[in-house]
């Protein structure tokens, strides 16, 4: 005779565990996620619309360019682009001729992601890509992978009810195996089995044990490798002062207002007789009008219709955004002058921010990866002229380029 009984839990645990499968893969592709790391992995070299191209070209279409490149050594368009992110170094030495062709874009070599994009991070970024603004409006939606066809990426209330609905199904499976199991011991004159409900079980408890023990081990470690980073962190500051409009509309320069970015380790905060040098005669802004100047004519004591300066000034008390752990040393000085490092490079795309936020993690992983792929200016810098062997390599043709690991960076 046939054990029902036993063929039925099975099932029903089967259908459990694909059920918590599902429920931690079934948002494989998260847009919102994808502008996450978009921000900390790319935005310092690439915009997304094809208004502009920075260090990097804009990537609005890239995805259907390397597909219109086509098929190389067995490999898609796609899988290129893929291998282009990761390592760009590996299709250009395969002689894969689109990959030939992007390397020429700039002066300024792609980063080296190996290893520190995983595979799902890397399918958010291409949903982020594809689908701007949705992640912009905070919505995570369906989009396409080029790679694997189609997966599509829900909202967690959808994850939740298809959850609900497998367990509810594995459920009522079992009632129903159970309730064959009696009718067929019934009809064969054999004693109806007492059964324990399913959720007081051994299985469904060392299950269940084993699920919330490796649950809790994800959720402690996540937790923990983010502890006092702030990624994303935006606070509210005393005058809404906007970079996009002065470092981007009007193009005054980063330096301008930080003026100790290159000369120290600390870049300043900039003193507010700085901001009287153009708002003396500017006491009008184009979004909020006199209000916020007039913080800064307050915080000054200074009266615009005399054009005088009272003798109780107050400092304006800034929120800090970026904050590095106690024992990290960072010079800002060095990397301006010496690695000739873009401010865009750490603080992301500044010149597009109304409210500045930290767009990279800034942890040790995400400093020591520059470290380890980013060229030094190396050949006409007056900084590394002692590294004799370097520079004989370079002009022989023996080596390309020095990495800031290459010179004990790391």
């Amino acid at each position: 005779m046939i054990n029902t009984n036993s063929k039925a839990k099975k099932i029903y645990f089967l259908l459990l565990i694909l059920s918590l499968s599902i429920f931690s893969t079934i948002n494989a592709q998260d847009v919102k996620n994808g502008k996450t790391v978009f921000r900390s992995k790319c935005a310092s070299c690439h915009d997304i619309s094809l208004k502009k191209d920075m260090t990097g070209p804009a990537l609005e279409g890239s995805i259907d360019r390397w597909d219109a490149a086509g098929d190389f050594k067995g490999k898609s368009g796609a899988a290129w682009m893929k291998a282009w992110v990761l390592n760009y170094n590996n299709p250009v030495s395969a002689g894969y001729p689109y990959a030939s062709k992007m390397v020429n874009f700039a002066s300024s070599n792609m980063n080296v992601f190996e290893g520190q994009i995983t595979d799902k991070e890397y399918t958010d970024i291409i949903a982020y890509i594809k689908n701007p603004e949705v992640a912009n409006a905070g919505v995570k939606a369906v989009a396409e992978v080029t790679e694997a066809g189609k997966e599509h990426s829900g909202t967690p209330i959808l994850m939740l009810s298809i959850l609900c609905i497998l367990i509810v199904i594995a459920f009522y499976l079992g009632l129903a195996s159970d309730s064959i199991s009696d009718m067929i011991a019934t009809k064969n004159g054999e004693a109806i089995p007492v059964r324990v409900p399913f959720y007081l079980s051994k299985k469904f408890k060392t299950a269940l044990v084993i699920f919330a023990t490796l649950f809790f081990m994800y959720a402690l470690c996540k937790n923990a490798i983010q502890l006092g980073r702030s990624q994303g962190y935006q606070p509210v500051q005393p005058i809404k002062y906007s970079h996009a409009l002065h470092a981007g509309k009007n193009k005054i320069d980063c330096q301008y207002c930080h003026s100790s970015a290159d000369k120290g380790k600390h870049s300043n905060i900039p003193s507010l007789n700085v901001c009287m040098n153009c708002h003396k005669n500017v006491q009008e802004g184009p979004t909020y009008g006199k209000t916020e100047i007039a913080k800064i004519y307050k915080a000054l004591d200074y009266n615009p219709k005399t054009g005088e300066y009272g003798d109780n000034p107050q400092p304006v008390e800034w929120v800090r955004v970026h904050n590095l752990p106690d024992h990290v040393y960072f010079n800002h000085a060095q990397h301006v002058n010496v690695g000739k490092v873009e401010c865009q490079t750490c603080h992301g795309p500044i010149q597009e921010m109304e409210e500045v936020y930290q767009y990279a993690p800034l942890s040790m992983g995400w400093c020591v990866n520059c470290h380890r792929n980013k060229d030094v200016a190396f050949a006409d810098n007056g900084y590394y002229k002692t590294y004799v062997q370097y520079h004989e390599e370079l002009k022989s043709g023996k080596r390309k380029r020095v990495t800031v690991n290459d010179i004990g960076g790391t």
